[in-house]
């Protein structure tokens, strides 16, 4: 955040020199008002990303650790029960920040239309992307997703799991398209008997724009670029994951970000 801070000061002084430059010069030109604009685009980016910081600041001060003995079994201790798993009943808009709650951490930071924290992605093991868990706000597990051994010519595929059991079925797999034919697909999700695919993955996720639908290719949940003041779009660490109701649940579609993630 000091960074951004300090970075914040340098772009309103340079504004403020080129606008008295401007004004010194009974006009502004072409390549003036160009630096002027690129300036407050840049201004409008940290101004969001302040704000972002300034919501995480009571999450910093504690280290939460997910329940190591949870085994998701018949019988087992099992998390409690979460808002988020489960269908949401209206469109629900997540922002999506690709930053964990750690520091020196690599993850995700997603939260709600109100402001509050819903998702958290930790890769406390630096490097090993093989396995991540996807928690609720307080650290509770809700998804395990693992990556599969490579078969030859299979191209890549991820299992996601409930909980952080990993020994019983998946409840879905996840596969990376490799048909040139069908440049606009990026990846199938097949339900957990492995046979059917149950919604496939459209569009560009580097460009932070995705639609996921469902067999009969209606809309199951949307990646979109997030706007900052003015209709300026903010850069690709933060950005939204829309859910549509009755579809597909929350937690799965945010699955489903972190594998595109992983593949791109």
């Amino acid at each position: 955040m000091r960074d951004s801070l300090e970075r914040l000061d340098v772009v309103d002084a340079r504004l403020e020199e080129l606008d008295t430059q401007g004004d010194r010069n009974e006009g502004k030109s072409g390549v003036l008002e160009a630096q002027l604009e690129a300036l407050r685009s840049e201004m409008l980016d940290l101004k969001a990303e302040v704000r972002v910081f300034d919501k995480l600041e009571p999450f910093r001060v504690t280290r939460v650790h997910p329940n190591a003995g949870f085994a998701g079994g018949d019988g087992a201790e099992r998390p409690q029960s979460s808002k988020s798993a489960e269908t949401p009943k209206e469109e629900a808009v997540l922002t999506v920040w690709k930053k964990s709650l750690l520091f020196n951490c690599e993850g995700f930071t997603v939260f709600d239309g109100k402001g509050d924290l819903v998702f958290r992605v930790d890769n406390y093991m630096q490097g090993n992307k093989g396995s991540i868990l996807l928690m609720d706000a307080n650290g509770k597990p809700l998804l395990t997703i693992r990556r599969k051994k490579i078969s030859l010519g299979l191209g890549e595929t991820w299992l996601v799991y409930e909980g952080e059991e990993t020994a019983a079925s998946p409840r879905f797999s996840v596969k990376k398209s490799i048909n040139i034919l069908n440049n606009a697909c990026l990846a199938y999700v097949i339900g957990g008997d492995g046979k059917k695919t149950v919604y496939e993955i459209e569009g560009s996720y580097s460009q932070r724009r995705c639609t996921v639908l469902d067999d009969e290719r209606r809309l199951a949940a949307e990646i979109r670029r997030k706007e900052g003041g003015g209709g300026v779009a903010l850069g690709t660490d933060v950005f939204l994951l829309v859910v549509t109701p009755g579809n597909i649940r929350t937690e799965f579609a945010m699955a489903l970000v972190i594998l595109l993630d992983q593949m791109f």
